[in-house]
């Protein structure tokens, strides 16, 4: 399970490291390569974005990258395919993000079904609340696969008990309000929030929205499991090539 291997691995390597792509951006070989550049740099899990039209909760960055995968023809069957080719040949878990028009479109079961197939060990779904996925949660725990939610700094105590009651693998902990990209402020701000998330639930926080730089992890090191590193690395492989992204990660930790 995705909760064991987390802990287990964070006792061997202090603070993990999660990447974000958006699949088909720039191209699916592009992708490819950048999936092997995160690898070979020692990143611990992958979070692999099956690109959609109205993405909300992203900002800039990864709206305009979502939106330039769909023009080159980006599609869902496509992503799959390429999350099946990365989770056969790299040993670390892969997870799907997108929202849930995705999944319902194809089928939750369905698609549920094809991640397992595809060696997928879960999946992001930021627009789902809990009550709101009964479908959705029984054909991932049909399955086997973990679905991970979300703590926000606006969710009160007895929300977040109520959000872990239903996630698995992880809880994925938004650094603060807004989207995706945007600067976040990593200080003392934060620890009241992530020992609210702490005391929340027992599975592994990984931390998101802004983190940039090795101080940034750093910062996280003793607060959470896992630190999520999405836009940034996006806009170096923009400015500097994919070989530059594998320099950055290492970089980081």
């Amino acid at each position: 399970m995705l909760e064991s291997y987390l802990k287990q691995r964070k006792q061997e390597r202090g603070i993990l490291l999660m990447t974000h792509i958006v699949l088909g951006y720039p191209d699916f070989d592009q992708s490819l390569k950048l999936v092997e550049a995160m690898v070979e740099a020692g990143v611990d899990l992958m979070e692999l974005q099956i690109p959609f039209s109205e993405p909300i909760a992203d900002g800039p960055v990864i709206l305009r990258a979502n939106q330039e995968a769909l023009l080159a023809g980006s599609t869902v069957e496509r992503c799959l395919e390429l999350g099946e080719r990365v989770a056969a040949r790299f040993d670390i878990p892969f997870l799907f993000m997108s929202y849930y028009n995705v999944l319902y479109r194809r089928g939750v079961a369905d698609f549920a079904a094809r991640m397992k197939r595809a060696g997928l060990h879960g999946a992001i779904v930021p627009d789902l609340p809990p009550e709101e996925a009964s479908d959705y949660l029984a054909a991932m725990a049909n399955e086997q696969l973990d679905p991970i939610f979300i703590f926000s700094p606006n969710t009160p105590d007895a929300r977040m008990a109520e959000i872990a009651r239903h996630a698995g693998g992880f809880v994925y902990c938004v650094a603060r309000k807004g989207v995706t990209g945007s600067h976040t402020d990593f200080s003392a701000e934060l620890d009241a929030y992530l020992e609210r998330c702490r005391a929340a639930t027992e599975l592994p926080l990984a931390v998101g929205f802004g983190v940039k730089d090795a101080g940034d992890v750093a910062f996280l090191a003793e607060r959470a499991d896992i630190a999520v590193v999405g836009s940034q690395s996006i806009r170096v492989m923009e400015e500097r090539g994919v070989q530059a992204v594998g320099d950055f990660i290492r970089g980081l930790r």
